[in-house]
């Protein structure tokens, strides 16, 4: 199993916005684990898209977080680190 973390926050116009996109595997062992997630975010392809995206305001973004969950297709996909995220699991 696999936790998928969709991060939001609002860009300069107050617009939704995705942040940043990432997946860990849940532990299977017992105890108190903590797994880093680096996280990312989706590019335009060229300066015009870009422009335009931000323009209208419309970014980039996966709509099905199974993209995120599996690596199937991701290797075409262009990409920016865009930070990491903390958690901690309690398995029993």
């Amino acid at each position: 199993p696999q936790i998928v973390v969709s991060v939001y926050g609002p860009d300069f116009f107050g617009n939704d916005v995705v942040r940043g996109y990432g997946a860990v595997h849940v532990p299977f062992t017992p105890g108190r684990h903590t797994r880093t997630i680096a996280m990312f975010v989706p590019e335009s392809t060229s300066m015009l898209q870009k422009f335009t995206s931000w323009f209208t305001g419309r970014r980039p973004e996966f709509t099905d977080p199974r993209v995120v969950a599996q690596g199937e297709g991701r290797e075409v996909t262009r990409v920016r680190s865009q930070g990491f995220v903390t958690i901690s699991f309690n398995v029993v």
